[in-house]
């Protein structure tokens, strides 16, 4: 049984991959991956940070705006009044997380000109909207069509940063790498050694590891080694050196990374990945004892204990300890067969028993190992079968409830059924994940063009209602209208304008007595004329005459007083009357072309609606085409998958079969060693 460990089986291979620097292998614990795919509350942080940052509302940007000058015309980003209302509709949906729908009425708001005062910011906004959707290519076209040196230095940061992260998690590691670059300055808060991490990164992806090295190595973390950065940037640093097979440069580093605080558990698990990689890296290196006390600082109930237990056992049994390793092997044995590392250990176990010349233990599980991997093999069939029928998606989608699509959604837990048991490794790869996202947003497109398919109908009960209001106002309208002549009130108007002119040309105070001092004015006049008739000597008349005199002076001189205001007044109010009118004359001519054009208007309107049926039932086949496609993409790879897992139980089991053979052949022909 020495081929079984010089062989070795895709757990070890992969473990020994993993250690040996392969970062698709193990570097999915990095800092900024579970910032994004495992936990969805940062994930929405960081989408509201990129808001902040497309719409300019972050508190640098409020102190800027404070010492700039109010001359100087403001940058993009920059603190900014919502002057367009439809813009002001857009961030209400926005910030909300209702990115569909935000997109939505931004495009329509575009397309009718309705964001004169917000053009480059909801550009920028609209390169947000499809990066937190997934749709890199076109942020990307946005961004690198907008983020130039109109926009703050921070704000292009931050959307390069996030665009280099949707690229890296889609595997564009080239265009990730470019985004990085476009980067100048340091990134605010965590966003700065996040970056770094991110750099690294990609650089390793794209097998770059002496650069992904110098690159974290000029960047030193703030601290004193203990922060979660420190331990981030040792331990990518340590598996680029494993990667270069410098294993003593990269186990001082590992070392330290396993053995820091873990009061966490995203660095409990850092610790033990780093502990895991280097264990194997020395296995591989053929330095057991040291793999040995390295893989027992794994933590016994963590993610990693399976791979570590299964590791433990290989080194003792590479230093001929067979006794000691069946001790980790059989506490695996004892685990989830569906995990690979326990279904190596059906093997290990009984291979530590031939070892120790027990030839009847190694039979017995040997047999239950054939056994196993048979039952295991039955259920794959299984799963394969249900997956080829459909059902996959429907199982996995099923049970998800959310209505918002975008790149940050997350699956939260798999259902319990036969086509999903073996996937969880397959849902962890990006491949799978960028699939079934895809996948998930296309049927809420789905569900969004069925609803649409109802709002139909509403449309075109709003045109009849426009077209029966507007038959039942038109006679009021035709009524009103006719019942203004506006040439008229102009003719009156001008008339006015006239007569003030004289009156001020004359000096004419009398012309700007009100109605009652006029009254009074006339009554003066009638009582002159009839004096000037009467006998002048009498002196009745004489007294009356004076009293005339007296009270016709007082009316003048309230008249003179009252004069130069009165006069002011009657201008003011004249202008008013004369915009009034411009006013009247701009609303007739505005409702006149309405009457006009509202039923052109209507029919057109009538038209789009009558031309949303057929676009919407040609986008809901489109979206079925597509999803059918989509899930035959995503079941060809679970199936793929699945048979790789078969096949590598078909090949334990061929083992196993060899073995007991070899077995039963020792013990028939009495070459074998003693059987307990």
């Amino acid at each position: 049984m020495a081929n079984v460990l010089a062989s070795g089986d895709s757990v070890t291979d992969s473990c020994l991959s993993a250690a040996s620097g392969d970062p698709r292998a193990h570097l999915r614990a990095g800092r900024y991956i579970s910032a994004v795919l495992s936990d969805s509350r940062i994930a929405t942080k960081l989408v509201f940070a990129l808001s902040c940052a497309l719409v300019g509302i972050s508190v640098s940007h409020l102190a800027q705006a404070s010492e700039r000058s109010s001359a100087a015309a403001p940058l993009v980003g920059s603190p900014q009044a919502i002057k367009d209302l439809h813009w002001g509709d857009v961030l209400f949906y926005f910030y909300q997380g209702e990115y569909l729908p935000a997109l939505t009425r931004l495009g329509a708001a575009q397309e009718f000109d309705r964001l004169d005062n917000h053009a480059v910011e909801a550009e920028l906004l609209k390169g947000g909207l499809y990066l937190s959707l997934g749709q890199h290519e076109e942020a990307g076209r946005i961004f690198k069509a907008l983020l130039n040196e109109n926009v703050p230095l921070d704000v292009r940061n931050r959307a390069w940063f996030y665009l280099a992260k949707v690229w890296y998690q889609r595997n564009y590691l080239d265009e990730a790498a470019t985004a990085l670059d476009a980067i100048h300055g340091a990134l605010p808060g965590d966003l700065e050694p996040e970056r770094h991490l991110l750099q690294a990164q990609v650089l390793m992806y794209l097998n770059r590891y002496d650069e992904a090295i110098r690159a974290l190595e000029r960047w030193q973390p703030i601290g004193d080694g203990s922060d979660a950065w420190s331990s981030y940037a040792r331990f990518n640093i340590g598996v680029a050196l494993v990667r270069q097979e410098r294993i003593e440069d990269a186990a001082e580093l590992l070392n330290r990374v396993g053995q820091i605080g873990a009061p966490t558990e995203e660095l409990a698990a850092l610790r033990d990945k780093a502990n895991l990689a280097l264990g194997y890296a020395w296995l591989k290196a053929g330095r057991a004892a040291d793999a040995k006390s390295v893989l027992q600082r794994v933590r016994l109930e963590g993610p990693q204990s399976n791979k570590a237990l299964l590791g433990v056992g290989w080194a003792d049994s590479a230093q001929e300890k067979f006794t000691k390793a069946l001790v980790p092997w059989l506490e695996l044995r004892g685990r989830n067969l569906l995990d690979a590392a326990v279904q190596e250990s059906y093997l290990a176990v009984p291979y530590a028993y031939a070892q120790l010349e027990a030839d009847r233990q190694a039979a017995e599980h040997y047999m239950l190992a054939v056994t196993a991997y048979g039952e295991e093999t039955q259920r794959i069939d299984q799963s394969i079968e249900s997956i080829r029928s459909g059902q996959l998606l429907d199982a996995i989608i099923g049970n998800d409830q959310g209505e918002r699509g975008g790149w940050y959604w997350q699956l939260k837990n798999l259902p319990d059924a036969p086509e999903t048991r073996y996937l969880y490794h397959l849902l962890a790869s990006h491949e799978f994940q960028e699939g079934l996202k895809n996948y998930r947003d296309l049927r809420i497109m789905q569900r969004n063009l069925a609803n649409w398919e109802l709002s139909v109908e509403a449309f075109d009960n709003m045109v009849d209602t426009r077209r029966k209001a507007y038959e039942q106002r038109l006679p009021a309208l035709h009524g009103t209208l006719d019942s203004v002549d506006l040439d008229a009130l102009e003719a009156r108007n001008n008339e006015l304008e006239s007569r003030l002119s004289a009156i001020e040309r004359k000096s004419d105070v009398v012309g700007l007595a009100t109605a009652r001092e006029l009254e009074q004015w006339r009554k003066v006049e009638r009582v002159e004329q009839v004096l000037v008739k009467a006998d002048q000597n009498d002196p009745l008349v004489q007294e009356m005459r004076e009293k005339t005199r007296l009270l016709r002076g007082t009316l003048l001189w309230d008249f003179n007083a009252s004069y130069t205001a009165r006069l002011w007044r009657a201008k003011k109010e004249l202008r008013e009357l004369d915009v009034a009118h411009r006013e009247a004359r701009r609303r007739w001519v505005l409702v006149e072309r309405a009457r006009e054009e509202y039923p052109a208007r209507t029919e057109a309107f009538a038209k789009r609606v009558e031309n949303l049926s057929p676009r919407i039932q040609g986008l809901i086949a489109r979206l079925a085409i597509t999803a059918e496609a989509q899930n035959r993409y995503l079941a060809a790879i679970a199936i793929r998958e699945l048979e790789s897992q078969k096949q590598r139980l078909a090949a334990y089991s061929l083992q196993a079969r060899f073995a007991l053979a070899s077995i039963y052949d020792r013990a028939s022909t009495g070459t074998g060693g003693a059987t307990q």
